[in-house]
């Protein structure tokens, strides 16, 4: 495949923690691709990598070794202040716990991701606007976060992810905290973003409802690849079915 046909390209990816006979391999030689407007989902049990590898790609953690290209940019060539740029420019983050600036309202979260990357002003509310009605959150943009729900707090922070248009919208665990309505809710706008908007989204979960709205699901265990499922034209319901029966087939081998 080519480089310009993906978002992000991972390679070898390894991560130490500890020294001599103490050392974790957190990760142990990952490599994963996402294609530009690809939705995937990262899967495994707690401690599998996923979100150490979600943070290394953030740029928000470092790499033992292995390489991590980003719309083609290898980040190890970026200098500190320009890796800071890239990071706001080019990348999302929706949080488990929603990441929210308690004292500011839904449209101003949302308007400060584009003020960090100096939006022009009249700019900014047709972003937040358009990101709102996306995401069906137009009523809530006035409250502030202690007024939400966690599913209406959720979307304000995708929302605030994908407002800046980035290359990837990188997700870790985000119906984690949230009840099943809710987490469809959110699942439903990642669907939408990815159908309407052509977003490249790489979702770490352990959930497999969560991971039947993907497009393809790549399996992580013990830091490293241990297969990958593709949705192709099944519905989403045989898809889940096609995850719970790969889950219970990789504990049986374990």
């Amino acid at each position: 495949m080519e480089e310009n046909a993906l978002a992000l390209m991972v390679s070898d990816l390894r991560k130490d923690y500890g020294k001599g006979e103490s050392i974790a391999h957190a990760l142990n030689g990952v490599s994963l691709n996402v294609r530009k407007g690809e939705f995937v989902a990262l899967m495994g049990a707690s401690g599998s990598g996923k979100s150490t590898l979600l943070n290394i790609v953030a740029t928000m953690d470092k790499k033992t070794s292995g390489k991590v290209y980003i719309d083609g940019q290898n980040i190890d060539s970026l200098s500190s202040n320009d890796l800071s740029r890239f990071r706001r420019e080019n990348l999302g983050f929706v949080f488990q716990d929603y990441a929210l600036l308690d004292t500011l309202t839904g449209f101003e979260n949302i308007a400060l991701s584009l003020s960090i990357n100096n939006v022009a002003g009249e700019k900014i509310r047709s972003r937040v606007i358009d990101m709102a009605s996306l995401l069906h959150i137009e009523g809530i943009l006035t409250k502030y976060p202690y007024e939400m729900s966690g599913g209406e707090k959720q979307r304000i922070a995708i929302a605030r992810a994908m407002a800046t248009s980035p290359r990837l919208l990188l997700a870790d665990e985000p119906t984690g905290a949230l009840d099943s309505k809710s987490s469809q809710t959110i699942l439903e706008s990642f669907s939408e973003l990815h159908e309407k908007r052509g977003a490249s989204i790489l979702m770490a979960s352990h959930d497999p409802f969560a991971s039947s709205f993907a497009e393809r699901v790549l399996f992580l265990s013990d830091g490293k690849n241990v297969g990958e499922l593709l949705r192709k034209d099944k519905s989403r319901k045989a898809f889940y079915e096609d995850i719970i029966s790969q889950m219970a087939e990789k504990e049986a081998n374990r």
